[in-house]
């Protein structure tokens, strides 16, 4: 009886990732693999060159040298919006969402490159463009509901407590179908409820859409709590990697956090 090959490619593959503006190095020969199923955490200090690394793999940076290889095939040039329907899919540091729509509509936006109607029958608003509009509306409102959200489907974004307008941004980064999540500190600004809460999401999504999560975080209960492997970085370089346990207690990462003295004091 034969059985399945088990999918063992790399989800994301990078290799001698570098990036300079003008004379400065942000980001140096950064390796990484990741596996399928996997959440990762990307740590360092402030200006460390996490956020260039997220900047580059989405394609809003071009890399200065190496190699982004996203199922096998590099991704190297390509434009965001290539990237994001090859099944990359990303939040923001800062929350990007438009203010001033609905949370539905904020849903809604992520499925219209998957609209299947031409501009002349959005211009006249013919019968195949109400049909799909109707349609995209009842998938979004779908998407809502397995996150708890519509109730407040008719809400502005700006309306919404912080921790509710993090939702909605995972909540539209996933509804564009990736297979590839990157996180960029989405426990910023949170209370601890909210934090709890963001965890549990977390988990939640990479188990119930069977996602591949890249995790950038300043947060420590987070990243402690939920992420398999960490990789830390430092000045754009990569200094340590391991589970969280052996990143706690790798002399190399307390002293890129609280200096010479706490590392050795250790």
């Amino acid at each position: 009886m034969e059985t399945t090959p088990i999918q063992t490619e790399p989800v994301l593959t990078i290799t001698g990732l570098t990036k300079f503006f003008g004379g400065l190095r942000a980001v140096h020969n950064f390796d990484l693999t990741i596996q399928p199923g996997q959440l990762l955490g990307l740590i360092g200090p402030n200006g460390a060159g996490k956020t260039t690394i997220f900047n580059m793999i989405t394609g809003l940076y071009v890399p200065s040298g190496g190699e982004i290889c996203f199922l096998g095939e590099t991704i190297l040039g390509q434009e965001p919006f290539e990237i994001t329907r090859a099944g990359i899919g990303r939040t923001f540091q800062n929350i990007r969402l438009f203010p001033n729509l609905s949370v539905l509509d904020n849903v809604r936006i992520a499925y219209h490159p998957r609209a299947g109607y031409s501009m002349f029958d959005a211009i006249f608003r013919n019968s195949k463009y109400e049909a799909k509009e109707r349609e995209l509306t009842e998938q979004a409102q779908d998407f809502l509901a397995i996150f708890n959200l519509e109730n407040i489907q008719n809400e502005l974004a700006k309306n919404l407590p912080y921790g509710e307008q993090r939702r909605v941004e995972i909540a539209r980064a996933l509804a564009c179908n990736p297979q590839l999540l990157l996180l960029d500190e989405p426990a910023a600004g949170m209370n601890p409820r909210e934090i709890v809460q963001l965890m549990e999401l977390i988990h939640f999504v990479r188990d119930r859409f069977k996602l591949t999560i890249l995790l950038i975080e300043h947060q420590m209960r987070v990243v402690m709590g939920i992420c398999e492997h960490i990789t830390v970085m430092d000045f754009g370089e990569v200094i340590a990697r391991g589970t969280p346990k052996e990143i706690q207690d790798n002399p190399k990462v307390i002293e890129a956090y609280l200096g010479k003295g706490a590392a050795h004091a250790a």
